[in-house]
């Protein structure tokens, strides 16, 4: 069974940083695209950014400049660096990959994983 598992969320002042890791786990064949996502109460889930198998990079407006997604593909892990966090950063934090496993050889699904709670406090 694949899982996605996220750490390094937590409580931070403005200014500060974070770096979360999502490390996937059980029996796959490739990993393609992974990303980070966001949902802060009462708002939509927030593509935040995204790294494709090449190393291809994307972030939303609200976070570009101020984060790095980065993957080891050894690991099997995808990375958030945040930096100079704000309160509006403070959202659950979702990290998602797109998987060819042998539970459907011939189709890759999107996996996600339980979410990470940050905070950002003023």
């Amino acid at each position: 069974q694949v899982q996605l598992v996220e750490s390094g969320g937590g409580l931070v002042q403005a200014g500060g940083s974070l770096r979360l890791s999502c490390a996937v786990s059980g029996s796959i064949f490739r990993i393609n695209a992974m990303g980070w996502s966001r949902q802060a109460p009462g708002k939509q889930r927030e593509l935040v950014a995204t790294i494709t198998s090449r190393h291809m990079t994307n972030y939303a407006d609200s976070v570009k400049g101020r984060s790095t997604i980065s993957r080891d593909s050894a690991k099997d892990t995808v990375y958030l660096q945040m930096n100079s966090l704000e309160p509006e950063d403070t959202a659950v934090y979702y990290c998602n990959a797109n998987i060819l496993a042998p539970i459907d050889p011939f189709r890759p699904r999107d996996y996600w994983g339980q979410g990470t709670q940050v905070t950002v406090s003023s």
